[in-house]
């Protein structure tokens, strides 16, 4: 039977996990201890609507109203109107006729003190501003300002954007890997059921009575992905020489694909391709066998993930690796996001946007994965280290490419 996550719950998992990229606290009290007394209700309200424009312009997020930094639920002391007044403030404290994507906005009692909860998802229709006009972005524990340049949607992208969070009809809970999910659900909150998780991640939702699936759960752990996505693979050529020749000069010497949910597919590409880029095998000083790599092998994790984290899974076509004699191609589908250049990943910026900002969370909130910009700084920084070619970027307007070279800078 499904299992309905009420929203007590929610937010005592919420505070349990603590602040974070996508969960914000904010105390209504200020002064020293033992000195405490009630902030002002503006200035609550100003927090409130810079949290949650914040979040709806990075991937989504919720703030609490009554808990400390620490977790410690320290309440509202504020009468009633002040507290209707900060639920308010979802509307007076955003631009002018500005909508944000709310999911939640209500007030609650835990551990008898009254707190406010608010949740809001990725817009993906517009950027959202605060009254003075103002730009802000979620990044790590941290509002940032940012400008309109930075957070530009172009109408193309909607669609991918908002691909991994639709509901997906027909899906249940049983078309998921089970076991994978109530393993990652005991790492995330010990104890929590799998329908509970998939509520708490924003997964899924309970209505019509029924648990509805979101598209990103299916493309993390569906059992049968060819069900659900024809492409949620990775295809793997290895090609004899520099380039890629046709016709009778073809040159791809083997074209092999593992396909899977997510999950599959990051654990799995690895072991198939190191096959591929192993140039030697010896003992190392344990008197183990020891593979030798012609990349570094977390530079190749990070373009990997990079690749199955950040594609536009709105097409429906693979992730293709090419393996020459002097380089690997990493090409992913889509575009890279009109928000992101290359040349702020050359400059390694720690720019970040998320395409697919459900499959995102989850990898990052199990720790698979860093953001975009983190996770290209390290691939940068290990080919420098191993004294290889910086990485080759590249995007047009239907795929994003990653070349790593094995020849050494002294080539």
């Amino acid at each position: 039977m499904d299992e309905v996550l009420l929203i007590s719950e929610k937010v005592k998992n919420t505070i349990k996990l603590g602040e974070s990229h996508f969960r914000e606290f904010k105390s209504a009290f200020k002064g020293k201890p033992g000195y405490k007394k009630p902030r002002l209700v503006k200035a609550i309200c100003a927090d409130i609507g810079e949290a949650l424009v914040s979040f709806a312009n990075a991937d989504g997020g919720e703030i609490i109203i009554g808990v400390e930094d620490d977790g410690e639920i320290t309440g509202i002391p504020h009468n009633d109107k002040a507290v209707q007044t900060m639920l308010n403030a979802v509307h007076t404290h955003v631009y002018l006729n500005q909508k944000l994507p709310l999911i939640t906005d209500t007030n609650l009692t835990l551990d008898d003190k009254k707190i406010l909860y608010f949740s809001v998802n990725k817009g993906t229709t517009m950027i959202f501003q605060l009254p003075d006009g103002r730009y802000v972005r979620r990044k790590d524990r941290s509002t940032m300002p940012a400008s309109l340049n930075q957070i530009q949607f172009e109408r193309q992208e909607i669609r991918s954007r908002e691909y991994d969070r639709d509901f997906v009809d027909g899906a249940t809970v049983p078309d998921l890997d089970l076991d994978l999910l109530q393993g990652i659900a005991n790492e995330y909150i010990n104890g929590l059921s799998v329908e509970r998780y998939l509520q708490q991640i924003g997964l899924a939702e309970y209505g019509f009575n029924r648990l509805r699936l979101k598209r990103a759960a299916l493309l993390l752990f569906a059992t049968d992905i060819d069900k659900w996505h024809s492409r949620c693979q990775v295809r793997f050529l290895k090609v004899n020489g520099y380039t890629l020749e046709a016709g009778e000069k073809y040159n791809v010497v083997s074209d092999d694909t593992v396909r899977g949910n997510i999950f599959n597919l990051i654990f799995n590409t690895w072991n198939h391709l190191k096959s591929y880029i192993a140039y030697k095998t010896e003992y190392d000083a344990n008197a183990q066998f020891q593979q030798k790599y012609l990349y570094p092998e977390d530079a190749v994790r990070e373009a990997l993930l990079n690749a199955i984290a950040h594609r536009d899974y709105n097409i429906s076509n693979a992730i293709e690796i090419y393996i020459f004699n002097d380089r690997m191609e990493i090409k992913s589908p889509g575009a890279l996001l009109s928000t992101l250049t290359i040349k702020n990943l050359y400059e390694l910026e720690g720019s970040h946007e998320s395409r697919n900002a459900n499959i995102a969370r989850v990898l990052r909130e199990n720790r698979l994965m860093r953001e975009l910009g983190e996770g290209m700084k390290r691939m940068f920084s290990l080919m420098k280290a191993q004294e290889l070619q910086r990485p080759e970027l590249y995007t047009n307007v239907l795929w994003f490419r990653v070349t790593l070279s094995n020849e050494t800078v002294l080539n």
